[in-house]
């Protein structure tokens, strides 16, 4: 003996409208979503490459450059060729990256006396950004020449500092600098342009 079963209940019009809009709203949902993925995607990848060839974005460690700059602070550096005296830049020394102030460039002649004082060319140096003046580590033979495509560099806690004053870092390869530091970024209440 066989079964006769019932065939199955017809969608109303009102049901097949709902299950259409449903199928609609889903369909245009996932092309909504991967546009956006494929937008944020390509929109880091831009970020990524700026940061990197144009706006190199670092970060402080150390207390070299205080006050100006606090340890933990975000910075952006800005790439280029030509750094004048009392520039903050970013260089590669091995493998740290460092920031300190742009002093002399290639060719000018750096003294320094006891209490501090930094003449470059015989001329004083004005430096409105430091709190305190030291001889510190100096162990260079002064007066001191800048060699060609140097830089000579000086941080702005000059009693802690190690830079250009000493042999361990020396003036810096126009080649190793990053760029000039421009931009404080964190912490929020200090954001906005480094002062000159």
């Amino acid at each position: 003996m066989s079964k006769i079963t019932s065939p199955l209940p017809r969608p109303t019009l009102e049901e097949l409208k709902a299950e259409r809009k449903r199928i609609r709203y889903r369909d245009k949902y996932k092309v909504v979503l991967r546009s956006t993925i494929y937008s944020l995607v390509v929109v880091a990848a831009v970020a990524v490459l700026v940061a990197t060839l144009w706006l190199p974005v670092l970060q402080i460690y150390g207390a070299s450059m205080a006050p100006t700059l606090d340890e933990g602070e975000i910075v952006v550096s800005v790439k280029g060729a030509d750094f004048d005296s009392g520039d903050l830049i970013a260089f590669y020394i091995g493998n740290n990256l460092l920031i300190k102030r742009c002093i002399a460039g290639p060719g000018q002649w750096v003294n320094l006396d006891e209490e501090g004082n930094v003449y470059v060319d015989g001329e004083l140096l004005e430096e409105p950004y430091l709190t305190e003046k030291a001889l510190g580590e100096c162990n260079i033979e002064l007066p001191y020449q800048v060699p060609e495509n140097r830089y000579f560099v000086m941080g702005d806690h000059r009693l802690s500092s190690v830079d250009s004053r000493n042999t361990t870092v020396g003036c810096i390869p126009k080649e190793q600098i990053v760029g000039k530091v421009v931009y404080r970024v964190w912490p929020l209440k200090a954001f906005g342009p480094l002062p000159e």
